[in-house]
């Protein structure tokens, strides 16, 4: 896998084919269209390093309801543009003035971006697979440029978060994270994200994005007893959480070991 940082209006490729997230093609060539890295493994992409989420079609994200028009929803998708649904892209036939009966302001879904036009108009639809009303679960926020870290290469460390804290997990492009479960479940698993979002920015996304995956890699009988005096209280800035969920809590098992591997695993000074 070739990487390498570069820089907008860079020259990636002479074949248009090969243009994928983060770039564009003019006179058949393929160009960054970011300031970030560059991944040619299948399509040419571009990761950026910073700034908002930027529409592209086809992602799939999680949206929050701003606005309910005649025949729009109107969703905020953690970018710069607001996203449109036609009522159209509901499943079933809804009348206009039932919309609020499934989609309120201040609810959220998963959402797949349908198109985007040149001037930013973002349309959303809510009909395919994975795509739905999230009705309970909480909702995590990381700056849009560290999904990958979460998701993992080849999704390995989002199917181990999956099943290291029994969680269902999806993670938007966008930089939301939706999570079900047991509360203090969820609780862990959210503690787990921050501390991977935090440690990522130490670094190189060629060196180390392995040393992610790895630090769930341990024996799933051995058991740790609550300390709370021992859980991170870290907190990063680049993560939101929405009001949790009303789910009943129920105890669980720290995680300790766990916690004390992503600090070893992802410190600078680890080679």
């Amino acid at each position: 896998m070739d990487q390498k940082i570069v820089l907008p209006g860079q020259l990636l490729s002479e074949n248009a084919g090969d243009s994928g997230t983060g770039t564009y093609v003019k006179d058949g060539k393929v160009y960054s269209l970011l300031y970030g890295v560059m991944d040619n493994k299948k399509k040419v992409t571009v990761v950026p390093f910073s700034g908002k989420y930027i529409p592209v079609p086809r992602d799939q994200v999680i949206g929050t309801v701003i606005e309910v028009t005649p025949s729009n929803w109107v969703f905020d998708i953690n970018s710069p543009y607001a996203g449109l649904m036609h009522i159209s892209e509901y499943p079933g036939r809804i009348d206009s003035s039932r919309m609020t009966d499934f989609l309120d302001v201040g609810d959220s879904a998963i959402l797949q971006i349908k198109d985007v036009s040149m001037s930013m108009k973002v349309e959303l639809t809510i009909t395919g697979r994975n795509l739905k009303t999230l009705k309970e679960g909480r909702i995590i926020e990381i700056k849009s440029t560290r999904v990958p870290y979460i998701i993992g290469k080849g999704g390995y460390v989002i199917s181990t978060l999956k099943k290291k804290f029994n969680c269902d997990i999806f993670v938007g492009q966008n930089g939301r994270i939706w999570v079900n479960g047991r509360d203090e479940d969820m609780d862990y698993l959210e503690k787990a994200i921050r501390l991977i979002v935090q440690k990522s920015y130490y670094n190189d996304v060629n060196s180390k994005g392995n040393n992610i995956t790895q630090l769930f890699e341990t024996d799933s009988n051995e058991e740790h007893g609550p300390d709370k005096s021992k859980q991170s209280n870290d907190a990063s800035s680049d993560v939101e959480q929405k009001p949790p969920s009303k789910k009943t809590s129920r105890n669980h098992e720290t995680l300790d070991d766990t916690y004390r591997k992503i600090d070893a695993l992802l410190d600078p000074s680890h080679d």
